[in-house]
């Protein structure tokens, strides 16, 4: 006999809403309410389910494992999935060779990468991309600038952490590009400056930055600028740290996604998509880094817990076996195609961009300024016009004016037009 839920404010109020959906289950691309409706989640749990919501084989191992042992310290004893794991790891990116460490979350895993690059390069500042996003801890807050209500109470936040400019080719000074059409944005410049005006080079210990930003909008940047910023790093002796937390995992048409511009970071910070939903992340690093940290100064009691590795084993034999990855690319340019047609026919579509199954619509009022002003409203309306028609899609942006689209990977052909009939009437409906 099925019994109500218990009233919703027994949820406190600082957890903000994408839905009120009450969810009785997951079925692959689709979340079933305990009404029996069905939702396409195009939303992946941010990022998160890139295998669809209970796949039956990392359901299976998940079950296994947990009638064996639910939780095996890393401290205190070795457990099969764990060993694994880690070994599997160390093969999924090129070069290296590659050591790694397992944590909880995203930000505990950009939190490791921090305290590792400070000890193994003995210098202290950190420096990131405005409009990233790399956590809600203090440390992470710190490196966070893609929206102000992510840091903005909770100043002061721990120092030695400078900001410069990312490259948001849609939005540069001299116009509106195409990141690889010969871009303009002065990114290099912006950085050379912070050297020059603010912090010597050499007490620079690590930049890190997001291959594609996320909550910042799902901004691509010129096919160039990784391989340059790869360069200055190098050429100052500064570690680049790659945050792959959101793009990690096939989630844009490569295992991850400094793959597809060749470039080698010293350490990559994964999460999200590495365990189909349960509680896990790490980081990769240049095995000649990691063990520069001395036994005991880091760790975590519940860091590559035993069951949510058997997850992670079980994800990486799907995406592999079912061949994630180009689905993913295939997928993706699907739904970037369809919505690129809908851009033609609605100026308020200012930019479409997409990487994999990352892809976004950036609202804007066309008859205001140079047309590129922010419309975070027609954007809200937009989801919720979706919403309404049953397609969970997300907002991102520092205003609030991107529609992000994040299909889970084994999504269909047949549920990506789907989605884009529901987006096209969800535009027209929001007055876009």
């Amino acid at each position: 006999m099925t019994t109500a839920f218990p009233d919703h404010s027994v949820v406190p109020p600082v957890w903000s809403r994408i839905t009120n959906l009450e969810v009785d289950r997951g079925e692959g691309s689709w979340l079933i309410t305990t009404g029996g409706e069905r939702y396409l989640d195009y939303s992946s749990g941010i990022g998160v389910t890139n295998t669809g919501h209970a796949h039956p084989r990392v359901v299976a191992a998940i079950q296994a494992q947990a009638a064996k042992l639910l939780h095996g310290q890393q401290n205190i004893v070795y457990h099969e999935p764990g060993l694994r794991l880690y070994e599997r790891l160390r093969g999924l990116l090129p070069g290296g060779p590659w050591s790694a460490f397992l944590s909880n979350s995203g930000a505990e895993a950009v939190e490791a990468s921090v305290k590792l690059a400070r000890v193994a390069t003995g210098r202290p500042v950190i420096i990131s991309f405005r409009g990233g996003f790399h956590g809600r801890t203090a440390q992470t807050m710190a490196l966070t600038t893609a929206k102000d209500v992510y840091r903005a109470a909770f100043e002061p936040l721990p120092g030695s952490v400078y900001h410069t400019k990312f490259p948001y080719c849609y939005r540069a000074a001299g116009g509106a590009h195409a990141p690889d059409a010969g871009c303009s944005c002065d990114w290099e410049a912006e950085l050379d400056l912070l050297f020059h005006q603010v912090i010597y080079p050499n007490r620079v210990a690590a930049i890190i930055v997001e291959p594609v930003q996320g909550e910042g909008g799902y901004i691509i940047p010129a096919p160039t600028f990784l391989p340059r910023l790869r360069e200055i790093t190098r050429q100052h002796g500064i570690l680049l740290i790659v945050d792959e937390v959101q793009t990690g995992f096939g989630r844009t048409g490569e295992m991850f996604a400094v793959q597809h511009w060749g470039v080698e970071p010293d350490i990559l910070v994964m999460a999200k998509g590495i365990a189909s939903g349960l509680p896990l992340s790490g980081i990769l690093a240049r095995t000649e880094l990691m063990d520069r940290l001395p036994p005991g100064t880091h760790g975590g009691t519940y860091g590559g817990n035993v069951v949510s590795c058997a997850a992670a084993l079980a994800t990486l034999d799907v995406i592999d076996d079912e061949d994630l990855v180009a689905n993913a690319r295939a997928r993706g340019a699907q739904l970037a195609g369809g919505l690129r047609e809908l851009q033609a026919d609605h100026p308020a579509i200012g930019d479409v961009r997409g990487l994999g199954c990352m892809v976004a619509m950036e609202f804007v009022k066309p008859g205001t300024g140079d047309g590129r002003t922010p419309d975070a409203d027609l954007s809200k309306r937009v989801i919720a016009e979706a919403l309404e028609r049953r397609l969970i899609v997300l907002s991102a942006g520092s205003y609030g004016n991107v529609s992000r689209i994040i299909p889970p990977l084994v999504t269909t052909s047949e549920e990506v037009d789907r989605a884009l009939g529901i987006l096209e009437a969800s535009v027209i409906a929001a007055g876009g």
